[in-house]
């Protein structure tokens, strides 16, 4: 199957990701049935699969250290039957983790550690798209840019890409990184809409965002309270879930945009990946506008 495609620097990817960190972030996560979720997107023509460095198990820092979860979505690419040419692998790094902890180093040795470190790990010459996964407070956000330029100019990456930032942290990153910095991931959801101004900061310098947490929780809402209520309507009218409208109205939001859905069941997937052809109507897209959020 393929899906609409979308820019990733110099690259195309499926206009809806996969957010793999539910492969193995909790005690009680399923990995055979997250793997089968895998190959259910690969099957549905996604292309664009994230990870990173100390995606959990959470609390569990003895059962096989770090890189837990690109070691498992790895083993479940691999294992499909399929051809993976197409396969777009980004990581993270910069932070550390301690049992339940998680804190941050942005620095240069750290960086560069963690990224072939990560590279090992996926079995991969060059990472494709190697992302900061949070600004360190402890240190000028410069020093971390220059630090991920290296790691282009050494090859150990091809692309860069900035989790959790703003916009003034994007156009220093942009002036450091140059060509090289392709994304921004950060969080947007119809809960949470505080990065509007990062999105259309985005477009203007022809950058991917990445949205992680599209749903907002709206699976735990048992009441879809006041901001979901919109996409609850028009997904009752339209007869599909919710979800697929609210990936749907990202989608719209901006042709710059890859939602990246985490997944651990292969019934999300399929699900999900019905948004990526879903038209909203200019009527269900005000309707939905309405629906504003706290972020």
């Amino acid at each position: 199957m393929s899906l609409p495609k979308r820019r990733l620097g110099d690259l195309e990817i499926s206009a809806i990701g996969f957010g793999s960190m539910t492969l193995t972030q909790t005690p009680e996560s399923d990995v055979e049935r997250g793997t089968r979720a895998v190959h259910a997107a690969l099957d549905a023509g996604i292309t664009f699969f994230d990870t990173a460095d100390v995606y959990g198990p959470t609390g569990f820092d003895t059962v096989g250290g770090y890189g837990v979860n690109e070691r498992a979505l790895v083993a479940a690419l691999r294992s499909w039957d399929g051809p993976l040419d197409d396969v777009v692998i980004a990581t993270k790094g910069g932070h550390t983790r301690d049992g339940l902890t998680w804190w941050i180093d942005g620095g240069r040795d750290h960086l560069r550690a963690a990224a072939l470190a990560s590279r090992e790990r996926l079995g991969l010459d060059v990472i494709p798209l190697y992302q900061h996964h949070r600004p360190d407070p402890r240190r000028p956000y410069r020093e971390s840019m220059e630090a991920l330029r290296s790691l282009v100019d050494d090859r150990i990456v091809a692309r860069i890409g900035l989790s959790n930032v703003d916009g003034d942290q994007i156009r220093l990153a942009v002036e450091v990184i140059g060509d090289a910095l392709v994304s921004v991931q950060n969080e947007y959801s119809p809960l949470a809409r505080g990065s509007e101004p990062v999105i259309d900061l985005c477009a203007e310098l022809g950058l991917t965002f990445l949205s992680w947490g599209p749903f907002g929780g709206m699976q735990e809402a048992k009441s879809l309270g006041s901001s979901f209520a919109p996409f609850a309507e028009v997904a009752e009218a339209r007869g599909v879930s919710p979800q697929q409208v609210a990936l749907a109205w990202q989608l719209a939001r901006s042709p710059w945009i890859v939602p990246i859905p985490g997944a651990s069941r292969p019934e999300s997937v399929r699900d999900s990946v019905q948004a990526a052809t879903l038209v909203l109507t200019e009527d269900e897209l005000a309707h939905l506008a309405g629906g504003r959020g706290q972020s």
